[in-house]
């Protein structure tokens, strides 16, 4: 099959065809253009991305090991459903280690960061008002990331990203599927918080940050599917 979208990704310097093929599937699958229970197969995803099976297997292999992609058997694929216990926890790791990331971030924060931070929400917010779902998962990702990465120790980055496979496909649905969705956003909340340079603020408006919105809407969504 060759009608499901996989947005375009460039190569980094240096990258390998496998990497690049690797790259592009787990960026589909993060942002949520490839949804709950889609059906895949090794030669739909070459055609997708014109090459052959060979780095397609590889890719598929990583990201099976991520929990991104499911191997059914018989060359068949698909990407996992989400349950309500796997939901919860997903949800509650994610609380748990971006937290932490943020408050080991805190020290390292500048008002220039700060200033680009907001820049950035403010970007987001046009792209909620015009509806650009993906523009709006890739900032929201970016947003959070710039803030976790200004710890030169940190080690949690790989972990929160796998979090964020994981969920990335059925928070996507949640916002497609219900139109009606409030788009809660604490990240004013968080950036008051920076510039005060108060680690619990910090904390608290993350937390409200990743329960709130799209969150709660899949908790209904899921309650009504069960």
């Amino acid at each position: 099959m060759t009608d499901f979208p996989l947005p375009e990704i460039p190569p980094a310097e240096g990258m390998t065809t496998q990497e690049h093929a690797y790259a592009r599937l787990r960026n589909a699958v993060m942002v949520g253009a490839l949804k709950p229970g889609t059906a895949l197969t090794f030669r739909g995803l070459a055609q997708a991305l014109g090459l052959s099976p060979t780095p397609i297997r590889e890719a598929v292999r990583r990201l099976s090991t991520e929990k991104a992609i499911e191997v059914l058997g018989n060359r068949r694929l698909r990407v996992p459903q989400m349950t309500p216990g796997r939901f919860e926890e997903l949800v509650e790791l994610r609380v748990l280690l971006e937290t932490h990331a943020a408050g080991r971030a805190l020290p390292y924060l500048s008002d220039v960061v700060i200033d680009q931070l907001t820049a950035l929400d403010d970007r987001m917010d046009a792209a909620i008002t015009a509806r650009n779902l993906d523009a709006l998962t890739r900032m929201n990702q970016e947003f959070h990331k710039t803030l976790y990465a200004l710890n030169p120790d940190q080690a949690s980055i790989p972990l929160i990203e796998s979090i964020w496979l994981q969920l990335g496909p059925f928070q996507r649905q949640v916002i497609e599927d219900i139109a009606a969705i409030t788009m809660v956003d604490h990240h004013k909340e968080m950036l008051a918080a920076m510039r005060a340079r108060d680690g619990a603020a910090l904390r608290t408006a993350l937390e409200r940050d990743i329960h709130d919105g799209s969150i709660r809407a899949g908790r209904a969504m899921l309650a009504a599917a069960g």
